[in-house]
């Protein structure tokens, strides 16, 4: 499910003739009958949700929009995967978290969200868990790809690239630290998952960490730019919702399966960058 999205497109694309998305108007996340007849036709014994409301500063004012496909969408398409005995690989984000960690964070460490994103997602978490669907719920972080959210105009590293091409002055928040995640890689990393027949909780990011600012950096060095960028504090932005300062998630469960440890995240930046439209 969201196989329009990054990291659904991702998963199409590495899963070839062996996965298939539904269209968009063949699915409705608020209809569980419309769930239960996608998973149904679809056959498929493991199901992937990369289907999220992932508009964090929208959803603090329409909270109900968020809830309904981060969580009352989960747990219909957790039910629906539970009738026909499938797995249900559900993504969630570092945004459970508050912020207040200064190590990298492990799945049991007590979620805080500090917004109504992160609290719809955490939401969606318990309800998968209690859905009694077999399911594998993997947190990860600022996902990044080629054709990023439509609704942001592309992906945070394209959005850079294409205001400096533009000559629009950059500002961007030096006090938010996470792992930034290339949707490949995230995708191959929810298949190595499912091969080693993991279940529960889950965190996956790319390897090492960053602020936006570095990452805004380092994207520009990539491509050979050398347009300035304000470094800048999250509260001057005056952003509706709130972004945990540190969200840096531990990967040491998922490396404990005996899977390769994802390369770091300026590897899989200079592949974007590198590729044709990046």
């Amino acid at each position: 499910m969201g196989g329009r999205g990054q990291l659904g497109r991702s998963l199409v694309e590495r899963l070839g003739a062996r996965g298939t998305a539904p269209a968009r108007d063949a699915l409705d996340l608020a209809q569980p009958a419309s769930v239960a007849q996608a998973v149904r036709a679809s056959g498929a014994s493991v199901v992937f949700n990369a289907a999220a409301y992932n508009a964090v500063d929208a959803a603090e004012s329409d909270p109900g929009a968020a809830f309904a496909v981060n969580a009352t969408g989960a747990l219909h398409l957790a039910r629906a995967c539970a009738e026909a005995g499938a797995l249900l690989v559900h993504v969630s984000t570092d945004y459970v978290f508050d912020g207040s960690d200064q190590a990298p964070i492990p799945e049991e460490r007590c979620p805080r969200p500090l917004g109504v994103y992160g609290a719809s997602k955490l939401a969606g978490e318990a309800l998968v868990a209690a859905s009694g669907a077999a399911h594998l719920i993997v947190r990860t972080s600022g996902v990044f790809a080629l054709g990023g959210s439509r609704d942001k105009g592309g992906s945070f590293v394209e959005r850079i690239l294409a205001r400096a091409r533009s000559g629009q002055p950059l500002r961007v928040v030096d006090d938010q630290v996470f792992a930034p995640t290339y949707a490949p890689d995230l995708a191959a990393a929810l298949l190595a998952l499912v091969e080693a027949g993991a279940h529960g909780l889950v965190h996956v990011t790319n390897s090492g960490s960053c602020s936006w600012h570095e990452l805004a950096l380092a994207a520009l060095r990539e491509a050979g730019s050398a347009a300035p960028v304000a470094a800048i504090k999250a509260a001057e932005l005056k952003l509706p919702a709130r972004r945990p300062a540190y969200s840096v998630l531990d990967n040491s469960r998922y490396l404990s399966l005996g899977l390769t440890r994802p390369r770091p995240w300026q590897d899989a930046l200079r592949e974007l960058v590198a590729s044709p439209r990046g």
